[in-house]
């Protein structure tokens, strides 16, 4: 059925997500307090910005390509669903947006990471 692995794709790549920012997010906030404090009030940069640009980066760019890949999926199969019923546009409506769901939550997390900086 094209719901479930649909369904299925879509936590896969959130998963994905969310793994990497908890690879990188740790790298900006590692730093001690008072480098930190210094290196932040100064504007220099170091490896805890670069760490909280590049965690940023990944969950913005991979919640896109997330959402992108799984509402492939689902407007290939949602369009071939709705030809031949159409009563089902409604379930097939949710369901194209509910990947957006992704590029939402890596853009706040990007979001809360650039104001970290």
């Amino acid at each position: 059925m094209v719901i479930n692995a649909t369904l299925k794709k879509t936590a896969i790549i959130l998963g994905l997500v969310v793994a990497v920012m908890g690879v990188f997010a740790p790298m900006g906030f590692a730093a001690e307090e008072g480098a930190a404090a210094e290196g932040l009030a100064s504007g220099s940069s170091g490896w805890g910005t670069a760490g909280i640009a590049i965690g940023a980066g990944i969950a913005i760019a991979g919640g896109a390509l997330g959402t992108g890949r799984a509402q492939a999926g689902i407007g290939a199969g949602g369009t071939a669903a709705i030809a031949e019923k159409p009563e089902l546009f409604g379930r097939i409506f949710i369901l194209v947006a509910l990947p957006e769901t992704m590029v939402i939550l890596g853009f706040v997390l990007g979001i809360l990471l650039v104001n970290k900086i």
